[in-house]
């Protein structure tokens, strides 16, 4: 679904103004909290994130990693750049920002929003052994050896794994469960890691096994 209002013109009469131009759709990206960073060499973490709706004044996504009101977030897209701003409401699994953008930024972001919603990508085919997707709903949880649970973000899936962010970085070989799938960790990502499923998974069954175990 997708809501717009036509741009108005300013008061010279010869440029437009992107006012409410709004973009609704999933789009990945990566998300950090700069302001939990301790000291200037302490790395901040990034986790994946999908946007969920985005405008010249907030965006919407949901993450592994719920920030707090009024908390700095830097968000990124490939398809409209780094963004900057607070967070004004938390949601179950994610959080709205109120960007923080100059006027001259504010129309280039209303802009670069217009444009994806105008220009229909080319589907490029995904020569991977087994095709990848995002779930419907990318929350759900790891199970550790030990018992323990942790909340995580589902970037994409297939029949033998799934990338991963969450608030945790296991080693090479770790095992672990996705919902009631089980395999181990293979590689490293910027925003998280790869899990390999020990067998291979039905595709229609997915994403009911990939939900977090009922309590």
């Amino acid at each position: 679904m997708l809501l717009t209002t036509a741009p108005d013109e300013d008061s010279s009469g010869g440029t437009y103004k992107w006012h409410d131009v709004r973009f609704i759709g999933a789009l990945a990206g990566r998300y950090a909290l700069p302001e939990r960073r301790h000291s200037p060499d302490e790395k901040i973490p990034v986790y994946a994130c999908r946007l969920c709706s985005i405008s010249t004044r907030m965006l919407v996504a949901v993450g592994p990693v719920v920030g707090k009101e009024g908390e700095l977030v830097s968000s990124h897209f490939n398809e409209f750049g780094m963004l900057r701003g607070r967070i004004t409401r938390r949601l179950a699994s994610g959080f709205v920002t109120d960007l923080q953008l100059s006027d001259q930024d504010r129309e280039k972001l209303g802009a670069k929003i217009d444009w994806h919603k105008r220009h229909v990508h080319a589907q490029v085919p995904d020569k991977r052994e087994f095709r990848r997707f995002q779930p419907r709903d990318p929350r759900s949880t790891i199970v550790m050896a030990d018992g323990q649970s942790i909340p995580c973000f589902i970037i994409d899936v297939s029949r033998s794994g799934a990338a991963i962010s969450a608030h945790c970085w296991p080693e090479l070989g770790t095992p672990m469960a996705l919902g009631r799938v089980v395999g181990r960790v293979v590689r490293h990502l910027d925003v998280g890691f790869a899990l390999q499923f020990i067998q291979l998974q039905e595709i229609e069954d997915l994403e009911t096994l990939i939900k977090p175990p009922a309590a």
